[in-house]
């Protein structure tokens, strides 16, 4: 009877060991830093608040967004009537995402933080990422927040607003409309059956990098380069989701949109989302070897009890 307790708790300890090993494989997250220093070429940091914030919620946000001396920044609102100057939106839509932006010299790329990941609960820092390139922002800092719970598609605007507002900066009305378009079919398509917001964020950027290669001339080669696309990375769209996507990177042919002028930023993100969606692949794995052993435990407990 001893040894066969013995051999019971050393094969719970085995599994409790192995079990913690596997919880304890996680996935590092980094951070990049931020300076305080204004770069007198593009003015100081640009503070963009939606519309509906009340006086504490602002508050809030400033403080998110590390606001510690206001005369430090420019503190700007943005309204419902940017979303139908810079998206064609509706003026009387409801505006809480915030940001901050910080334009950089030439060279630094786009990089999107997202303050509170909490309270945007559709838009990934990716998906900003790709929709600013489309829309003609780089070289910044761009830092999104909101007091609560908000899909995160009006900060868009609000970036657009702030980055005019800065010197030297004049983007076109087209382009935003357009990079309007490419996140709302983003985050539509993360929701669909075996798809997901890094899934998509890959597929967006590497269908750009083609285009970038390729220099389509026309609908028909936009549509070889998403299909090629959709096979090579084994994803499955019904046909309205697969126009979609077609009608809108036929825009932004249309619109010449030069991808090659970000090609540097594009094959960045698109390495950092491929990093991702392995990483997660991994995870998957190791979430089914854990509950395998989670179960393996239950068992032997049922055994004591």
């Amino acid at each position: 009877m001893k040894w066969t307790r013995f051999f019971k708790g050393a094969a719970i300890a085995g599994v409790l060991v192995t079990t913690l090993f596997v919880k304890s494989t996680g996935i590092a997250l980094a951070s990049s830093g931020d300076s305080n220093s204004i770069n007198e070429k593009y003015g100081p940091p640009v503070i963009v608040y939606g519309a509906q914030l009340s006086t504490s919620q602002k508050e809030e946000v400033r403080k998110l967004l590390e606001v510690t001396d206001p005369s430090q920044v420019r503190e700007i609102t943005a309204t419902g009537q940017d979303l139908v100057n810079y998206i064609k939106g509706d003026a009387h839509a409801n505006m809480y995402s915030s940001a901050k932006i910080t334009r950089d010299d030439s060279g630094k790329g786009i990089i999107v933080n997202i303050v509170t990941p909490e309270n945007i609960t559709e838009v990934t820092k990716d998906m900003y990422a790709n929709a600013l390139l489309t829309a003609g922002v780089k070289d910044a800092v761009v830092d999104v927040a909101a007091p609560i719970k908000v899909s995160g598609h009006s900060a868009l605007v609000g970036i657009y607003k702030a980055y005019d507002t800065g010197k030297g900066a004049n983007l076109n009305k087209d382009r935003t409309e357009v990079a309007s378009e490419e996140l709302s079919l983003a985050t539509n398509l993360a929701k669909k059956d075996g798809m997901n917001s890094d899934k998509v964020t890959q597929l967006l950027t590497e269908i750009k990098q083609e285009i970038a290669a390729q220099h389509p001339a026309t609908k028909e080669d936009i549509a070889n380069i998403v299909d090629e696309k959709l096979k090579s990375l084994n994803i499955s769209l019904n046909d309205k989701d697969r126009q979609m996507l077609i009608d809108l990177f036929d825009k932004m042919r249309n619109l010449n949109i030069n991808f090659d002028n970000v090609k540097s930023q594009l094959d960045n993100l698109a390495q950092d989302v491929k990093q991702k969606v392995e990483n997660a692949v991994d995870s998957g794995f190791f979430q089914k070897v854990a509950d395998f052993f989670q179960k393996l435990i239950d068992a032997i407990k049922s055994i004591f009890s």
